[in-house]
């Protein structure tokens, strides 16, 4: 993960999601200051800004830090504050949408312990490039190692298939298969640490 600086609100926000998702609750008889009461599941407008997201975002999963193809149809939003026991607007607010590939989107879940990329800092999370894995900076105090470790562990960051994929992308700049321009927006992790390193 990478910090993501969190981008403006659409100007069509308002009434293309929220007012829709408020308009929804009022009809549900939810107060959109209560939790979401169980077995509600509620209309889901957000999807109407995926768009939007992918857009501002440039594309790269808030979590994994690569670019998802909008085609394959594998973008999500997040709802960083989860939708069920929270605030019921919280479902229809730009600010709580983080762009997701749909993989740690469902890893995530209604989890509350995933550190926020809007939040953390650069160089928090390692790369070793030839491996591919993904692990804490050591230089660290032991209460945020413990923090990247557990958002690490729940979205299987560092499983065999991230793995592969993150040094398959570097391999394959070094390979001259792509240009380091290419590589910034396909794989900014892999990038940023290359650059960190002075790989690059």
């Amino acid at each position: 993960m990478i910090p993501v600086t969190e981008q403006p609100e659409p100007a069509d926000f308002d009434a293309k999601v929220r007012r829709k998702g408020l308009a929804f609750l009022q009809k549900k008889g939810i107060a959109p200051d209560q939790p979401v009461p169980e077995g509600i599941t509620l209309k889901p407008c957000w999807r109407d800004c995926l768009d939007d997201l992918h857009v501002s975002y440039k594309g790269c999963c808030a979590y994994l830090a690569v670019y998802i193809e909008r085609v394959t149809g594998g973008v999500s939003a997040d709802h960083f504050t989860v939708k069920v026991g929270t605030s019921a607007r919280l479902a229809h607010e730009w600010s709580n949408y983080r762009l997701a590939c749909s993989i740690m989107n469902s890893r995530k879940g209604r989890y509350d312990d995933v550190l926020d990329p809007f939040h953390i800092k650069d160089n928090w999370f390692s790369l070793e490039l030839v491996s591919g894995r993904i692990y804490p900076n050591p230089s660290l105090p032991f209460s945020i190692t413990r923090q990247i470790q557990e958002t690490i562990d729940r979205l299987r960051l560092d499983d065999a298939g991230n793995r592969a994929m993150r040094s398959r992308h570097y391999q394959e700049y070094i390979e001259g298969f792509c240009t380091t321009d290419f590589l910034k927006r396909r794989s900014p992790f892999v990038y940023t640490e290359a650059c960190r390193q002075n790989l690059l």
